[in-house]
């Protein structure tokens, strides 16, 4: 028996189911994706990171989000959820919910085996087409490895892989550097 195709649906029609969610879901081409369940590993990680530019960040132009604040990637989309942003200066707003943001200096997601892929690959080439854009950083977790992608001055993109403990990870364009013990501080991971 044939599946039904989705339904294409539009930005609007999108922001409106979304919104009435009790769950956030990504949305590329007309399609939403939803938003799954994270790990304690994963929840600790985002915890240690969150508190560490939460800090930082005191009485700096630039402000952190979690992974309730929607980000839109060109004039359709896609819009995504990060697990971590940072913003500088006053944000640029898609409407007036203030839900939506335009802009971001730092990017932070945290992988899992379910979406390591999605995020290096599909979400940054979105990602990198936001001017603002400078730093990308992908935490594992499900072993000590930070990947850390920044944009140049000619806009090409280095990358820099760690699995030091003692290493800093500098996000030289909000003013915050991270230590990999930090990010990994109280984190225990599954026996395999």
């Amino acid at each position: 028996m044939a599946t039904q195709p989705r339904p294409y649906l539009t930005p609007r029609q999108y922001l409106e189911l979304d919104r009435a969610a009790e769950h956030g879901s990504e949305y590329f081409d007309g399609e939403m994706f939803p938003m799954m369940a994270v790990s304690l590993v994963h929840d600790q990680i985002f915890s240690n990171v969150y508190q560490s530019l939460g800090s930082q960040l005191q009485g700096q132009p630039c402000r952190r989000a979690g992974s309730n604040l929607r980000v839109k990637c060109g004039p359709d989309g896609p819009y995504f959820y990060p697990d971590i942003l940072v913003f500088c200066g006053a944000p640029i707003l898609e409407d007036s919910n203030e839900e939506t943001l335009l802009d971001m200096t730092a990017v932070i997601e945290i992988l899992s085996p379910s979406t390591e892929r999605y995020d290096r690959t599909f979400k940054f080439e979105h990602y990198r087409k936001l001017p603002s854009l400078r730093h990308y950083l992908l935490i594992a977790q499900n072993e000590v490895k930070i990947e850390h992608r920044r944009r140049q001055p000619d806009s090409s993109w280095t990358v820099v892989t760690s699995s030091d403990p003692l290493a800093v990870v500098e996000l030289s364009a909000i003013g915050c550097a991270l230590t990999i013990s930090d990010i990994y501080e109280d984190v225990h991971f599954p026996a395999r």
